[in-house]
């Protein structure tokens, strides 16, 4: 099993800040660990893509998934694939309407955040992050649906580190230590391998939005020792 992913756009060597690439190494990763798959995950530079991946995928961007041999291209495809074809991947994707629900449109509200800047904004995003806390205060557990995690995991943890680095750096957002739950959550996340091992470094984040918005990373900051953002809030106890 293979998955190649977008590398950094500040050294190629790097993971780089797509969420669907992050949200699918770490579906492959929690399988690995089970030893129902071996697991193997190249990242591609999209300005100097190598020869090989040229000829067999032209300018398809990554995520790709290569299983034995058979590669998968688009995102939705790549999902279905993992949960109807390789073993194990059916227990990733559990049903629960109530955490699809809460969970669906965080990121979208994020990017109207970054977009518009006002208070407005800001209040959205916080209604969202507070639903998914009240969420987790009823549910009582770990994570999104359980004590073990699952597609809702892998998909809502890369977003809410996104919006940590990102919108600190862009809108000076914060999210709140009220919100002691979410928190808790992110703390449990931060301890798993499937999240350290593919979680981009903050430059990356930071860059991925800068280049969305037609700016550049400034040289200093290329050259800066990549730091990652998993501490939490003193006041909330993991």
């Amino acid at each position: 099993m293979k998955e190649g992913e977008k590398a950094s756009t500040i050294d190629g060597r790097r993971k780089g800040a797509c969420l669907f690439c992050q949200e699918y190494f770490m579906d492959l990763y929690l399988l690995a660990e089970l030893k129902t798959i071996s697991l193997k995950v190249t990242t591609v530079d999209m300005l100097k893509p190598p020869p090989d991946f040229r000829s067999n995928f032209e300018a398809t961007p990554p995520p790709i998934l290569i299983d034995n041999g058979l590669a998968v291209l688009e995102n939705d495809k790549i999902e279905r694939h993992i949960m109807k074809n390789i073993p194990g991947g059916h227990n990733l994707f559990v049903q629960d309407k109530d955490v699809a629900q809460r969970t669906e449109n965080v990121y979208s509200k994020f990017k109207l955040m970054l977009l518009k800047r006002d208070d407005s904004s800001r209040g959205i995003l916080l209604n969202y992050l507070r639903k998914i806390n009240d969420h987790l205060t009823t549910r009582g557990t770990r994570f999104l649906t359980g004590d073990t995690m699952c597609c809702f995991d892998c998909e809502l943890m890369p977003k809410l580190q996104h919006i940590r680095v990102a919108g600190k750096y862009f809108a000076d957002f914060e999210i709140p230590e009220e919100l002691s739950e979410l928190w808790r959550y992110m703390h449990n996340m931060y301890q798993l391998d499937a999240f350290s091992q593919s979680c981009p470094a903050d430059q990356d984040i930071i860059n991925h939005y800068k280049q969305q918005q037609g700016t550049r990373m400034k040289k200093h900051e290329e050259l800066e020792t990549p730091t990652f953002t998993t501490s939490i809030p003193a006041s909330v106890r993991p």
